[in-house]
């Protein structure tokens, strides 16, 4: 392909999004309208993709000074990237299979503007912030993080008392994990897993790792693909829930004797390490849905390996001492954007708009805000749901006056 024909496709996928993302688009004028973010320097470390593009050229378009880097060195759309570059004047530092020095170095590059304000997606513009440029510290007003991932490490820094700015927990708004880690990673892990493998659900033993909201989503899904689904859990409520849903539930060096695929997605390391490959089936499929590469042990993977070939574009065959094969998607790395296209259009669309939302609280309300991990305001939650229904052409009941007064007066019963 062409840099020319890149580039058209490139812009071709970010007008899709817009076409698909009123709720942002609805919150988007109205911070332009109120002149919030004017002037403001913005660091995005985001998986760098047609949604992710609309949700900086909305703060672009409010007029703030954007600069974005990839999360993830699998997870650019290359496309977009030189989109956002050359037809949207929007300095983006990212591409597909970037290396480590790479990664870093892109993240070095957003940190260059001096920005006021950080939206992270697994937390590592804070880290450097709060680590090798200590020193931008008081430029920073605040930051967003959008995955479970960055708000566990954001929620240590604060304990410690390491944290030195507020942060908004985006992950945990109602409008964001309820339907971005249920309905989002549900549907993009399959399309990353069918696009890497062509392999049919129906009739497989499918198990996922951690029942989450993002494992409901995954689990449910391979369940209405015909699937047997195996849950695997450390939280016992969690696990009696799996149970109560109508999945299996046992521990991962049960389940990897009979899955054909398993997909963690927990936020936590070590998910299927050496103890489980010792015993797992021949054939097995591994796919990663958590942010970081490390819920699938690879260096264990690699220790008991004899040869490792690439037998599909986004598949590595691993031959085991043992004689089994092991089959890993994307590297190990979040499947659903190295090797799909992420979440769908419509879920981004109500995640973006409460990013966007509260980057303009945090200069709104820069005064009264300490340095401490936040949620989302539940006005900010209601705001988007209602923007979303109006966009989805839906009206609701509102409650009487009568109906207000009753719910108030604890003297009245009947």
């Amino acid at each position: 392909m062409s840099s020319q024909q890149l580039l058209e496709k490139g812009i071709n996928r970010i007008e899709w999004a817009r076409t698909h993302m009123e709720v942002l688009g609805q919150l988007g004028k109205s911070i332009k309208d109120n002149g919030t973010l004017e002037g403001k320097t913005i660091g995005m470390a985001l998986h760098v993709e047609a949604k992710t593009g609309i949700l900086a050229l909305t703060l672009q378009e409010a007029g703030a000074k954007i600069r974005l880097a990839s999360c993830n060195p699998l997870s650019t759309d290359d496309s977009v990237a030189l989109a956002l570059n050359e037809e949207y004047g929007l300095e983006t530092f990212a591409k597909k299979g970037e290396s480590r020095d790479e990664y870093y170095s892109n993240l070095e590059s957003v940190l260059a503007l001096n920005p006021q304000l950080t939206v992270d997606d697994g937390g590592d513009l804070i880290f450097l912030l709060h680590t090798k440029h200590r020193d931008k510290l008081p430029n920073i007003i605040g930051g967003n993080e959008e995955t479970t991932t960055g708000i566990i490490r954001l929620k240590a820094m604060e304990a410690e008392g390491k944290l030195e700015f507020p942060v908004f927990a985006v992950n945990n708004a109602k409008m964001k994990h309820l339907f971005d880690n249920r309905y989002g990673t549900g549907q993009s892990t399959f399309d990353g897993v069918l696009t890497a493998t062509n392999l049919t659900i129906a009739g497989s033993i499918f198990v996922v790792a951690g029942y989450g909201w993002c494992g409901r989503g995954i689990a449910t899904r391979a369940q209405g693909m015909g699937a047997n689904v195996i849950v695997t859990e450390i939280d016992p409520v969690k696990a009696v829930e799996a149970r109560m849903d109508g999945f299996r539930v046992m521990p991962m060096a049960e389940a990897v004797k009979e899955a054909d695929f398993i997909v963690s997605v927990t936020g936590c390391k070590d998910i299927v390490r050496l103890e489980h490959l010792d015993y797992i089936k021949d054939g097995c499929v591994l796919a990663n849905s958590g942010h970081f590469d490390n819920e699938i042990c690879t260096s264990s993977l690699e220790e008991i390996t004899v040869s490792k070939t690439r037998v599909r574009e986004h598949v590595e065959e691993y031959k085991l001492k043992n004689g089994k094969r092991i089959y890993l998607l994307g590297e190990g790395r979040l499947v659903n954007l190295a090797v799909g296209q992420g979440h769908p259009v419509e879920i981004m669309d109500m995640s973006f708009a409460i990013q966007a939302g509260c980057a303009e609280r945090l200069v709104t309300h820069r005064e009264e805000l300490k340095a401490k991990v936040y949620d989302v305001p539940a006005e900010m939650d209601e705001l988007v749901a209602r923007l979303k229904l109006k966009a989805m052409g839906v009206t609701i009941d509102t409650l009487s006056e009568n109906q207000k007064a009753y719910l108030c007066d604890w003297k009245e019963g009947t």
